[in-house]
């Protein structure tokens, strides 16, 4: 490892594994005439980076896989997957790993690039992206992050210079990506699958010193592993819904061993409150509706579990008992977190059985209204927000009547309830019709006003901010009722 004047202090602990793990690359050559569109230089400082706009074309050659690197030793990593519940072989089929930045904290970061070209794992694919698809992750991770909400990061994206084909010819993207790791559920469901137990344990510790290290010297440090993940899915699954994010897609390979969110394709927030929300495209059943994610979440845990039972024990009946009580804490775990966080939602800190009740009516209300999600939270915070008429419901004027009561029970002064919820409710989420338009200006006409204003606004998500009510508005509900999004291959 070295250092560069550009910051750039690349190691490259994955490739210590065995290479049935990873396949070499070369630089794409993908880009004919790239150029930098976006670039993250706060999140550019924070990994120890120094962006000049003069070396802008050698960042732009780097960020468009023109160009390896200093101590770049690009891979596509091996993965599989249950996609809709059925098993799949997989692999970075349109990304490369360039390699871990070690950061002046001292923590290490996966940099890779998506949307860079073919890779061995490709199958019939193109290994592009679009540059719409691009700058929506771009939008959706980083308002994830300032929601803090645990999830990879956009550094930079490149417009690749040539076209790309999906419903019609679009321009092409390719994405920086920062994660704490790329390593899945699913990346542990190919070990278990196609290697020998031996690059299983070889894994299972290369992760734990990677995101578990206190979990070294236990006594079973797969079955902590198995704990460590769900505690930390459970956290994120309870964070999503607290904001009403829908990612859309969540296969295993799409679960993160670190507990972040990844892969933003046919993701989208709820605004009106329906609990089988779905925007996918492709989710002709609401298999990952908005209230089906913490099952899904339990179900991608038992296939880690699967991967994991070689390790946990070495009589595979003693393995299934252990791993199943651990799956089987799923359920009381993830009520206790989702109603601590639902409480806060409404201003409470103390718990007493009747605020279940309280709860579910405000959201059953909400349902059978179509409020929207945020809003009716602000409303509750004495918040000004567009539309208040909704809230003149007697049915609804009756719940502030109870809530009320409950909360002279906890406080002297509603304030000290506003400032709970204030940490916990957004003010602003990516309004889908905001993204969409502020998408289509850049990656179309090559506007920039409209992103860089949704940029902004997204970075303060919990502070009331004058004169940005429209970032606070509904869609038109014919908007709403056809809206879709796509992966993007």
């Amino acid at each position: 490892m070295t250092t560069n004047k550009f910051g750039w202090k690349l190691e490259n602990t994955y490739q210590q594994l065995p290479e049935t793990l990873y396949a070499p690359l070369k630089e794409s050559k993908f880009s004919p005439n790239p150029s930098l569109v976006l670039f993250n230089e706060k999140l550019a400082q924070n990994l120890g980076l120094e962006f000049d706009s003069k070396d802008k074309e050698q960042w732009t050659n780097w960020l468009s896989g023109n160009e390896f690197l200093p101590d770049s030793t690009t891979i596509a990593q091996a993965y599989a997957g249950h996609q809709f519940g059925h098993f799949t072989m997989l692999g970075d089929g349109r990304a490369m790993l360039l390699g871990e930045q070690r950061t002046p904290s001292n923590h290490l970061y996966d940099i890779q690039l998506k949307g860079s070209g073919t890779t061995p794992f490709s199958r019939r694919g193109d290994g592009k992206a679009t540059l719409y698809a691009m700058l929506r992750e771009y939008v959706i991770s980083e308002a994830l992050f300032h929601l803090e909400i645990p999830t990879t990061r956009s550094l930079a994206i490149v417009n690749s210079g040539e076209k790309v084909n999906r419903q019609f010819a679009m321009n092409g993207g390719i994405l920086t990506r920062v994660a704490a790791s790329h390593i899945r559920v699913g990346t542990f469901e190919y070990v278990f699958r196609s290697q020998p137990i031996e690059t299983l344990k070889e894994f299972t510790e290369y992760t734990i010193k990677r995101h578990y290290p206190t979990l070294i010297h236990t006594e079973n440090p797969a079955l902590e592993l198995l704990k460590a993940v769900q505690e930390k899915q459970i956290q994120l699954v309870v964070n999503w819904m607290r904001v009403g994010f829908i990612h859309g897609v969540m296969n295993t390979d799409n679960t993160s061993i670190s507990g972040e969110s990844i892969d933003y394709g046919p993701c989208a927030f709820m605004h009106q409150y329906n609990p089988q929300q779905v925007y996918s495209s492709i989710d002709q059943h609401g298999r990952y509706a908005f209230e089906n994610q913490p099952a899904i979440l339990q179900w991608n845990l038992s296939k880690l579990a699967q991967a994991l039972l070689p390790l946990i024990h070495e009589n595979e009946n003693t393995a299934i008992k252990l791993a199943t009580n651990v799956l089987e804490s799923f359920i009381d775990q993830y009520r206790n977190a989702y109603l601590s966080m639902m409480r806060k939602k409404i201003g409470l800190l103390k718990s007493i059985p009747e605020d279940i009740a309280l709860i579910e009516d405000l959201l059953l209300w909400m349902e059978e209204n179509k409020a929207d999600y945020t809003n009716t939270f602000l409303y509750l915070q004495e918040i000004e927000i567009p539309e208040t008429s909704l809230y003149d419901d007697t049915q609804f004027q009756q719940w502030i009547f109870r809530w009320n009561t409950r909360l002279e029970m906890e406080y002297n002064d509603k304030k000290e309830a506003f400032e709970i919820m204030s940490r916990v409710n957004p003010v602003f989420i990516p309004r889908n019709h905001l993204v969409e338009e502020a998408i289509f200006n850049l990656a179309e006409r090559n506007d920039f006003n409209a992103i860089s204003e949704l940029l902004s606004i997204l970075e303060k998500p919990y502070q009331y901010q004058e004169n940005k009510e429209k970032f606070m508005q509904l869609a038109s509900d014919d908007f709403e009722n056809r809206y879709q999004t796509f992966c993007g291959t």
